[in-house]
């Protein structure tokens, strides 16, 4: 048999076929073309993680922050608020003293989630711990991976 002959069907693209960088700007620019999730007024002024000595200089952190979330559920369901803090948590800097490890501020990951599950993007898991990605969700990202491959 040929290489022809042994063929693999058409298959979509998922959210795992293209790279994460990319995926993420687009998807932070689809929610905010949306126009959907409400920006709070302390956007601005928070800072991330206790880590952290400033708030984020991009203007869109919030939803490049939300997308990363949504790509990182759709990866790995029943994640939850916990879980997303140890990840987007960092080192501090403590001067001469040797750095540690602070998670990140878990109010701003709820805050999030729960956005994300108004627009129907995230569902609870049917136990309560943790999220996952909605049938339209999951249809929404793949969508916007296909447009990132260029499919």
């Amino acid at each position: 048999m040929s290489d022809d002959e042994v063929s693999s069907p058409p298959r979509g693209t998922t959210v795992k076929d293209v790279p994460a960088e990319a995926f993420v700007k687009a998807y932070a620019q689809h929610l905010k073309r949306q126009g959907k999730i409400e920006i709070p007024n302390w956007v601005d002024y928070v800072k991330t993680s206790t880590a952290k000595e400033l708030a984020p200089y991009d203007a869109d952190w919030f939803f490049i922050r939300c997308a990363s979330i949504a790509r990182k559920i759709y990866l790995r369901p029943n994640t939850g608020v916990g879980a997303l803090t140890k990840v987007y948590g960092g080192k501090e800097r403590r001067g001469v003293r040797t750095e540690h490890f602070h998670k990140a501020n878990g109010g701003i990951i709820r805050y999030m989630l729960r956005q994300l599950e108004d627009i129907k993007v995230l569902e609870q898991t049917d136990g309560g711990k943790g999220r996952r990605i909605s049938n339209n969700g999951q249809q929404d990202l793949d969508r916007i991976a296909a447009a990132v491959r260029g499919d």
